[in-house]
């Protein structure tokens, strides 16, 4: 595993991997997928998530976000990345059409692939299929490990190969911080000869609702928050720290080849359980969608594919400048703490640019600020791009 480097060999090998990851862009070996298929259950939100309007001072959505991602790294590389995003029947021509009315937020169309996974059945506490209509089932989307059914049966890896691609970069489109096709992390992935690469950060507390990353008999899995036994959860090592103190965010580099060969062989993900809130027929025949969970989801997770190889690279990175994801109404993991860390990111971004920027006594930014990634991904840029006499301000939004 790679940890956060404090060595200067490891800051060394983290800027080797840099520029490694940065030849794999040029080249055009990179492609992208984005799992965009949940139904915003705990969120509550009733449109597909990527139209989730996170900005701080814009409202721009999550999708706009990741195109805008795409695109500077597309001009930065001088590369068209090939963009996979997997949405659910019932969103995917609704996302379509978002993307259609937005101009697909300057990408081209043509580099834009839409394609919908899976849907199962939902049952109740009896094991009873939930009906949607009165004549329908209750569907859910198969999770984010239907990815592998997904390519199969859209023909999408044949795709991939066509294009010279070799490398995926993967992530859930509830992460408004993501650093989509990380030239570092895709770098570490080639350097360690890895098939599958993943990303964690430290966890914030014992029951943070993050999968860890181990070894169970002699293979690399993720186990999930849900099935961590509770003394597991606080068990610390001998310099008092948690065991289990590393957890994976959703973001990795995927080989093109071993995902082909995983999806052309005998071995089938998992199902795994969830509890989750269905909207469905109740007892009066009336539709409605209850406020606490109802139904039994079944779900295949991505990595679940970790035990089919022993190639695997683990890169920890720092939690306030990649991970704040999108996943409750309020509280943790909640619209308000990503703004939040959206504009702690941006404020980081014009500190490191030389200005300064006010800060709470939780080291919070009190400005609204937001910064389009097409003026810039990071200090340098933003540093490059402002005039001399540029000033910033509550309210400030950097638009290209």
């Amino acid at each position: 595993m790679q940890r956060l480097p404090r060595s200067e060999q490891e800051k060394a090998w983290r800027a080797q991997a840099l520029q490694v990851g940065e030849e794999a862009l040029r080249a055009g070996k990179v492609g992208v997928i984005l799992v965009a298929g949940g139904q915003s259950s705990r969120l509550q939100y009733e449109a597909p998530k990527g139209f989730f309007p996170v900005g701080p001072v814009t409202e721009r959505s999550l999708f706009q976000y990741h195109a805008e991602k795409i695109l500077a790294m597309e001009k930065k590389y001088g590369v068209v990345l090939p963009w996979y995003i997997m949405t659910n029947i019932y969103s995917i021509e609704e996302t379509r059409r978002f993307f259609e009315e937005h101009g697909y937020f300057g990408k081209d169309p043509a580099s834009v692939h839409l394609f919908a996974q899976r849907m199962l059945p939902a049952v109740d506490d009896d094991g009873k299929i939930l009906l949607e209509t009165k004549y329908a089932p209750a569907m859910a989307p198969d999770g984010h490990g239907g990815l592998l059914n997904a390519l199969k049966s859209h023909n999408l890896l044949r795709d991939m190969r066509l294009r010279g691609i070799e490398y995926l970069f993967y992530f859930q489109v509830d992460n408004p911080l993501v650093k989509i096709c990380d030239p570092m992390f895709i770098g570490c992935h080639i350097l360690e000869m890895a098939d599958v690469s993943a990303k964690t950060v430290k966890k914030s507390h014992p029951d943070e609702k993050l999968g860890n990353i181990g070894v169970l008999d002699g293979a690399y899995t993720v186990i999930e928050y849900t099935e961590l036994l509770e003394e597991d959860k606080r068990r610390t090592d001998d310099n008092g720290d948690l065991l289990f103190d590393q957890g994976s965010i959703g973001i990795h580099v995927f080989n093109r080849a071993f995902l082909e060969a995983v999806v052309s062989g005998e071995s089938r993900l998992p199902f795994h359980i969830s509890h989750k809130a269905v909207k469905c027929v109740n007892e009066r025949g009336e539709i409605a969608k209850p406020s606490a969970p109802n139904a039994y989801k079944f779900e295949q997770f991505i990595f679940d594919v970790f035990p089919q190889t022993l190639n695997i690279c683990v890169v920890e990175v720092e939690r306030w400048q990649e991970f704040s994801p999108i996943k409750n109404k309020t509280g943790p993991d909640s619209p308000e703490t990503a703004r939040r860390d959206l504009r702690n990111y941006f404020g980081a971004m014009l500190e490191g640019a030389g200005y300064s920027v006010p800060r709470d006594d939780n080291g919070n930014v009190t400005w609204n600020l937001e910064i389009s990634p097409l003026v810039a991904l990071g200090a340098q840029d933003l540093g490059e791009r402002l005039p001399a006499d540029f000033t910033p301000y509550d309210g400030l939004v950097l638009e290209a």
